[in-house]
């Protein structure tokens, strides 16, 4: 028998259906700020994620499921969802007319990383990216969006921490400085920092083995007027949106193409792994993959990671089965109980049933089984009448008679 491969999973009810609300909480949060949905495809060239994504990152080096197809190229399933938007932005010419492209995702990614606990191989993420927008309000308004969706999603108890990496200008003069500090302590290097140090000393501060020490001892960029400008600026619309942070000085993010803000917002219920989204702005990377100068910011959110924080809250949506739960004896009754459920479904209430081929005990478990509130129950008595008998499964009420022409209206009313 053939069984999913490690770091993959079937997401079965209840937990596809949280999913489902997650995505349907971010769609309307994200209908209300402007921002409209792209897909993009989930196999890419293997040059896109190396040159955008960075072939220092942890990503690019091991984490990423490349291969060679059968005519010959190199390709990736994607890691991220940045870099194929910033493809797509460029390739299908969405800078036209000088707007703001204001778009969002929600897909399937893939890394080969070390499974655990709300991190696996195939995982989904919701993300948005703000596209040609370089002032520090879309910085806010992606951070203020990114709280709306966790909020309205139900995952409550999460912090914001921001910092600043500083421009292309700041970090080149940032790296001569850190450079020479990580030659001086080479030997207390772990052996992928050593191998990076030169093409690019910064990813040493997110290295999972030497980040911690690190940035704690290393020395701190220093900022131009311009990025400081715009850092504040950015802190203070987010206090006027109502939106609690701290800064952290020591937070990098794992990707070569941020500038200037990035972000983390963070939960204390998933332990060490506390990340639940994070993102920045990236000014410069749709310029250096051949398109217009276009400064942008945006942000990714692991599904499975906000899922685990709203469990662990008691938020999830409340399992609810459907309206009305069908019993039928016989044949005429089968016929009268099918036309009944279509009747119901049409005006938006669920109906269900088992198989009216097996006995009405086998069929009563399988109502009580469904979590509906009422069993309808037809037979022969039932269709002379032209009523249905309802049998409440919750609560104290008694069996009664109804109408069939009346029952939608009757179990649109609240249960007794």
């Amino acid at each position: 028998m053939s069984r999913t491969l490690r770091g993959f999973r079937d997401i079965l009810p209840p937990d596809s259906e949280l999913f489902s609300a997650i995505e349907a909480a971010a769609r309307e949060v994200f209908r209300l700020h402007g921002y409209r949905e792209i897909r993009i495809p989930t196999l890419e060239t293997k040059e896109l994620f190396v040159k955008s994504t960075g072939d220092t990152t942890d990503i690019v080096e091991k984490e990423m499921y490349a291969f060679t197809d059968g005519g010959g190229r190199e390709v990736a399933m994607r890691p991220e969802g940045t870099p194929g938007v910033a493809r797509a932005y460029i390739e299908q010419n969405l800078s036209q007319g000088g707007r703001n492209a204001k778009l969002f995702y929600i897909g399937p990614m893939f890394r080969a990383e070390r499974p655990q606990a709300g991190r696996y191989r195939e995982f989904t993420q919701i993300g948005v990216e703000c596209i040609g927008n370089p002032s520090p309000s879309a910085d806010a308004e992606s951070i203020a969006l990114l709280v709306k969706v966790l909020e309205k999603a139900g995952a409550p108890g999460c912090t914001v921490e921001l910092n600043t990496l500083g421009c292309a200008e700041c970090r080149r003069a940032y790296r001569e400085t850190l450079l020479g500090y990580l030659k001086l302590n080479t030997e207390a290097l772990c052996e992928a920092c050593k191998r990076r140090v030169d093409r690019n000393p910064m990813r040493a501060l997110d290295c999972k083995v030497d980040g911690p020490w690190l940035a704690d001892k290393a020395p701190k960029i220093s900022l131009c007027p311009s990025c400081v400008e715009h850092f504040d600026r950015t802190q203070e619309l987010l206090k006027a949106a109502g939106v609690d942070f701290k800064v952290n000085h020591t937070m990098v993010r794992g990707l070569d193409y941020y500038t200037r803000t990035v972000f983390e917002v963070k939960a204390g219920a998933l332990g060490a792994q506390d990340a639940v989204a994070g993102g920045g702005r990236y000014d410069d990377l749709i310029k250096s993959m051949g398109g217009p100068a276009s400064p942008s910011v945006g942000w990714a959110m692991g599904l499975d990671r906000a899922a685990l924080v709203i469990k662990a809250a008691g938020a999830a949506p409340e399992e609810k089965g459907p309206a009305a739960f069908f019993v039928a004896s016989g044949k005429e009754a089968g016929v009268e109980a099918f036309r009944l459920m279509s009747d119901l479904r049409s005006v938006g209430l669920a109906a269900d049933y088992s198989n009216f081929d097996l006995s009405m005990k086998s069929q009563m478990r399988s109502a009580d089984r469904s979590g509906t509130d009422y069993a309808v129950i037809i037979g022969e008595d039932e269709l002379k009448a032209g009523a249905c008998s309802l049998k409440p499964l919750k609560g104290q009420a008694g069996q009664e008679s109804v109408p069939f022409s009346g029952l939608a209206s009757r179990l649109a009313r609240k249960p007794d």
